[in-house]
């Protein structure tokens, strides 16, 4: 049968997040409660579907919500202040594991609890980031589920000189403040640069309260390197 990475991850998931779960020394049909912190919009499609997927992996392993079980969902949506401030609410409702998705998330959740069992999922290098001590062993009250590879950014780089050449500049747009793990990216990125004639300018974008202004900050770093 084959079975689609996203079906893959949330049984994973619901995997790591079950065994605390059926940890505890309470009768299992005693409703236990689970944080979910999200790093996408609850408007997001993509979010919504591993969203589903997670509760989808839970079910498999008999773990339903509103029956055995209570998920508390929060959607940060890039947001470092609502990371923040979801996390300090999930600990605060006293869940026996969370989730986290994204960087983001798992920073925040790691600085309100050591003692909750944290899952994390679409983490870029745990080990680079400090969130866990070796992917073998990740030792204190974290764990999860790593699917990028910082390496596969030079890859990136060499597949845009194919699709759009002759290319000369390029930019890498980030958010310092959502993406603390962009440095291995871009270390990853300029060491390949040479041979492709390649030259690499970095253009942080920091996160805005408005689409429009975000926006216009983007044109804004790209019209600037374009012109350089």
């Amino acid at each position: 049968m084959r079975v689609k990475r996203r079906e893959f991850v949330g049984l994973a998931v619901g995997t790591g997040v079950g065994w605390p779960l059926a940890a505890w020394a309470q009768p299992r049909n005693k409703m236990r409660r689970l944080g979910v912190l999200m790093g996408s919009l609850a408007s997001d499609g993509e979010g919504q579907k591993r969203a589903a997927a997670l509760a989808e992996g839970l079910d498999a392993l008999n773990w339903r919500d509103g029956s055995n079980l209570s998920i508390d969902w929060r959607w940060g949506g890039g947001d470092p202040a609502l990371f923040q401030r979801y996390a300090s609410e999930m600990v605060a409702l006293g869940p026996e594991a969370l989730v986290a998705e994204a960087s983001p998330s798992v920073e925040a959740l790691r600085r309100q609890t050591s003692t909750i069992p944290i899952v994390f999922v679409i983490v870029t290098d745990p080990v680079g980031q400090g969130f866990v001590q070796s992917l073998r062993r990740p030792g204190g009250n974290v764990t999860g589920f790593s699917n990028y590879d910082p390496p596969m950014a030079g890859k990136w780089l060499g597949m845009l000189t194919q699709i759009t050449p002759p290319v000369a500049r390029v930019a890498v747009l980030y958010n310092p403040e959502t993406a603390p793990y962009a440095g291995l990216y871009l270390r990853a990125i300029e060491e390949l640069a040479p041979p492709f004639a390649v030259t690499v300018q970095t253009a942080p974008v920091s996160y805005s309260t408005t689409s429009r202004s975000n926006a216009a900050s983007c044109s804004s770093t790209i019209s600037r390197i374009s012109s350089a």
